[in-house]
This record gives C-alpha cells, structure tokens and sequence, in this order.
C-alpha cells in the first residue's frame, strides 16, 4: 500500500514537472514573436529621433531614458502633463498595504527608503499570518451557512422525500452545489468586475479587465494591468479604496470556493490516492513491546476491572475526566491498530499480558 501511494505522488510530482515545462514551451512560442516585434519598432523610434536630433549624443538619451524609466517604475512621471496622483498619499498607501497584505504584489509600487523596505518586510511578516487567520475565520463562518447547512437540509429533504424518483446521492448534492457555488463567484466576482474596469479604464478591454481579475484574485499580481493609475482618472482616492474592498471580498470568495470543493468526498478520494498510507507495527512488534511492560494492574475499557497477576479486583469507579480520557485513548489505540479499514483488530484488552493478546474480528 505505501508503495502504491509512493507511486502515485511520484506520478503526480512527474505530471507537475511536464505541466511546467510545457507552460514555459507554450508561452515562449506565443509571446517572444510580439516581443522581437516590439524591440524592432523602439529601435526605430530611437533611431529615427537620434537622427533628427543630431545635436543629442547617444550616451546622454540612453541616460535620460533609463531615468525616466527607473522614475516611472516608482510612480514619478517625467511627462510634463501627466496629472497621475501620487504613489504614497493615503489612499495609494492603503492599497499598497492591500497587496502586501494579501500578497497580490503588483510591483507597481514599492518602497524608496531603507527604512520603508525594513518596514515592509516586519508588516509583512506580522500581517500575512493575521490575514490568513481573519480570511480563514471568515470564510469557515460562511462555510457553515453557504455550504454545510444547505447541503443538510437537501440531503434531509431528499432522502424524506416520497416522490417516484429515487434520492439524490449526497455525492452528487454536493457536486451540485459546488458548481452553482463556482458558478456564481465567477458571475458576481469576475464577470461583473471584468464589465466595470473595462468601461473604466481606458484601454483595457473586457479580456483584459477579465484578465485583471483573474491575476489579482488568484494572487498572481504580475502588475501590467493595475486600476487606478491612468492620468485624468476621476475620483481616483474613492476608486482606489473601492477596487481594495472589492479585492478582499474577491479572495473571501475565491477561499470559499476553493474550500467547498476540498470538502467534495469526490476530491477527498482523489487526494487520499497520495497521501502516504502508515502501516501499524505487526504483531511480533506488539509482543514485545507488552512485554518489556512490567506485569500489573492494567485497566481495561470493556468492563470495570483491574487485571492483577494472582487475580481479579474490583475497580474504583473512574470520575468524568477519567473516563473521557479512557475513552480517548481507546480510540488512538483502535486508530494505531487497525489493520484496515474493515479488516481484523488486534484487541488490546490485556495490555502487559502478553498471553492474553490475540487478534479478534472488529470493525472502527
């Protein structure tokens, strides 16, 4: 069984790997003729306006142009009318704060100072866990009420049901609910927004706004498309503060969804195929290890007694505390030796009696 298990995770660690590659093949083919076109056309433009300014030497615009570039990577435009707000007012800030928290990271804002830096990665490394923590809170609340509660009332109500067609499976239920749950996640969080940044922003496009929200919700962040930052934009401290709302429920979401669908028993299976699968010490094992136990009063669960070497003795009644961890560690016992999950049970009744040990027929 553990090599079957080690088989399919290597499988599985193979499969991933090919992904990959094929990921990189594919992207390669579709984006480097675009990009190959795109240096030819900023080659021209170069050297088109090198030519009709003779004047300027080649050194100083390929000054002048990586400073430029570097500034506009931080925010600062050397457009004289660029009327783009600030990267670190308030608003801007807080959508900053946004990203590293949910670890979106769009790249389009960064910290200048030492000090912002060594500031970034403390919020950072205290905000992240409490973030996981909240979202976690959150979506478990919602889980209970948009997921586990429905699918009992349905599951109640098909299997009351006295109409011809036979009850739904529970399987099924809840492969049905998950869809619908997938279904309108998609509409309210991806469709809806999509349409709103595409007649927002200028030049985005459906797709592209599509794209945009896909990227962020997913946490990619790969920050060539962010909202907010064209020149002229209207009510851009109110619009920021809105797509930052609209990101954190987007991710409340997305955890829901990902959450009802690891509950699915059909994904459950799926991924019990990998997991490795721990064998209980045999037989011998057990002998000796109630062996080397000294002989002696040994309680057992299946009746109120303690086994003594010349004889038996009536238990003093065991208090509330005492018989729920009795109680508790009957079960770890019965976990660790379960053969299989219908197969034969080693009773361990007789612990330090190693005479008495033998294996019974029992079920969890």
């Amino acid at each position: 069984m553990a090599s079957r298990s080690l088989t399919c995770f290597l499988a599985l660690l193979a499969t991933y790997a090919l992904y990959l590659v094929l990921g990189a093949i594919v992207f390669s083919t579709l984006e480097r003729p675009y990009e190959e076109r795109l240096r030819m056309d900023v080659r021209r433009l170069r050297d088109a306006f090198v030519r009709q300014h003779a004047c300027l030497s080649d050194e100083a615009l390929e000054g002048f142009l990586r400073d430029a570039l570097e500034a506009r990577t931080h925010g600062v435009s050397a457009l004289r009318n660029a009327t783009a707000g600030p990267h670190w007012d308030f608003v801007s800030a807080l959508f900053f704060a946004s990203t590293v928290l949910t670890t979106v990271g769009y790249g389009h804002t960064v910290p200048l100072s030492d000090a912002g830096k060594a500031l970034c990665i403390l919020y950072a490394v205290l905000g992240i866990p409490f973030t996981l923590l909240l979202l976690t809170s959150i979506v478990q609340r919602l889980m209970e009420h948009l997921t586990r509660r429905p699918l009992r009332s349905l599951a109640a109500a098909s299997s009351s049901s006295s109409s011809s067609p036979p009850p739904q499976s529970p399987e099924l239920l809840a492969a049905a609910h998950a869809a619908l749950l997938l279904a309108c996640v998609a509409v309210l969080f991806f469709v809806v927004p999509a349409a709103v940044f595409a007649s927002l922003e200028e030049g985005w496009g459906f797709l592209g706004a599509f794209y945009f929200c896909f990227i962020s919700l997913s946490t990619v962040g790969l920050g060539d498309y962010v909202p907010g930052e064209a020149d002229r934009q209207p009510s851009r401290e109110l619009y920021k503060v809105c797509v930052t709302v609209y990101l954190l429920l987007g991710l409340i979401s997305m955890l829901l969804v990902l959450e009802t669908f690891c509950e699915l028993p059909q994904m459950r299976r799926l991924t019990a195929v990998f997991q490795p699968q721990w064998e209980p010490p045999s037989l011998p094992e057990q002998q000796q290890q109630q062996q080397q136990q000294p002989h002696g009063l040994v309680r057992t669960h299946h009746g109120d007694t303690v086994k003594e070497t010349g004889g038996e003795a009536p238990a003093s009644p065991a208090s509330p505390a005492e018989a729920a961890r009795a109680e508790s560690g009957d079960g770890m016992l019965r976990r660790l030796f379960d053969r299989k999950r219908d197969g034969p049970v080693v009773s361990y009744q007789a612990l330090g009696d190693s005479d008495s040990t033998s294996p019974t027929a029992g079920r969890k």
